[in-house]
């Protein structure tokens, strides 16, 4: 594995031309004027790159690209997706860009670690010219930080409401049909990625909560509830080991495409966010949209979405028996109280359409940075 300082060194001899053309001013000719900095990796901050660059594109052709080449890049606005790429990259490249950065989530009580990350990115402040984050939960943690009020945005992670859709019955048959799930089951999903890498997952990512997610289909279970889970995503072993221990079904499959989840929340019941910290996540947003109803703990997006008891259930808690409860509760409503949950979690949903959080990026952060 090569050092820690000979990477440094290798990435800043790849920034070098640029930062040598940006400091004559020139500018990386070919690259729009905006450019979204993404990972290889085909998950959450991919694709919310993807999202903003085609909605602000639909009306402003060609002024955003991804990339997950930041080295070329002088002379732009330059957005990181994550504030982790920020600081592998921002110090290197040409001072000539000005730059974003999402920072959706984190905090110092998250582990050593992540409060060393946390203090580089302060330092970093002073090199940005915007801090973008989507919850309240996060506005007011950076604010509290010291991040000046005139640098930071809240504009939340969307959703495209006109691909996740509440499913008719035919379906919702062919869903769980296509997954072997027999009707009896109540299906519970969780798509994430929670384990540790990119492998089996078999040590627990403990921020995202898979551990409190096999705790509460343990509860649900207890109760008499038939529930069997739903997963998606990579690194899925912990989740998978457990529920096998305890004799709980589940369907675990990887999707091709973004929009391949559209069948998958066709096919639920319930939707539960376990996580200790979160930026949205994205599994809220769809699961509203699709007209599943969630429960979740207090992060993320969550409780500026979720009002409990009206458009799904929150707790204040991080605790699986506090989650299956409030399940429980919003699977024992009649017909028309649910069907009231999945309408008023699809009208608050709305706000947060793609095309909504595309125009706000063009107008609260990249059109006065252009000027």
């Amino acid at each position: 594995m090569l050092r820690p300082w000979l990477i440094k060194a290798y990435r800043a001899g790849l920034t070098l031309p640029w930062r040598l053309a940006g400091a004559v001013g020139l500018k990386s000719g070919a690259h729009a004027p905006v450019q979204f900095v993404i990972e290889q990796a085909d998950w959450a901050i991919r694709w919310v790159g993807e999202h903003i660059r085609d909605e602000i594109n639909q009306h402003k052709a060609g002024m955003v690209q991804t990339t997950t080449q930041p080295q070329c890049i002088s002379g732009r606005v330059v957005h990181f997706g994550s504030q982790y790429m920020w600081l592998t990259w921002g110090r290197l490249l040409s001072k000539r860009n000005r730059n974003v950065v999402s920072f959706f989530h984190g905090k110092p009580e998250d582990g050593v670690d992540v409060a060393r990350h946390i203090d580089c990115f302060l330092e970093s402040v002073p090199r940005l010219s915007m801090v973008v984050t989507a919850a309240g939960l996060m506005e007011e943690r950076i604010l509290q930080w010291g991040v000046p009020r005139e640098k930071l945005v809240r504009i939340p992670i969307g959703v495209d409401t006109r691909r996740f859709v509440p499913p008719t019955l035919e379906q919702r048959r062919v869903a769980r049909l296509r997954f072997g799930i027999p009707d009896s089951a109540v299906v519970v999903g969780s798509f994430q990625k929670d384990g540790i890498g990119w492998g089996d997952g078999m040590l627990p990512k403990l921020i995202k909560g898979p551990d409190i997610y096999l705790e509460t289909m343990r509860a649900m279970k207890s109760e008499g509830i038939p529930v069997m889970a739903f997963l998606t995503g990579p690194a899925r072993g912990y989740i998978k080991q457990g529920l096998t221990r305890v004799g709980i079904p589940f369907v675990h499959t990887f999707v091709r495409d973004h929009f391949d989840l559209v069948a998958c929340y066709h096919a639920l019941d319930l939707y539960v966010v376990s996580s200790r910290e979160e930026g949205g996540p994205m599994g809220l947003m769809e699961s509203m949209a699709s007209a599943v109803p969630v429960v979740s703990t207090r992060v993320g997006m969550s409780p500026d979405l979720i009002t409990d008891g009206v458009s799904g259930g929150l707790v204040d808690d991080f605790n699986g028996e506090l989650l299956a409860k409030k399940a429980s509760e919003l699977l024992s409503l009649a017909p028309q109280e649910l069907l009231s949950v999945k309408k008023a979690a699809e009208t608050k949903v709305k706000v947060v359409d793609w095309s909504v959080i595309g125009k706000s990026h063009w107008e609260l952060v990249y059109q006065h940075l252009l000027q």
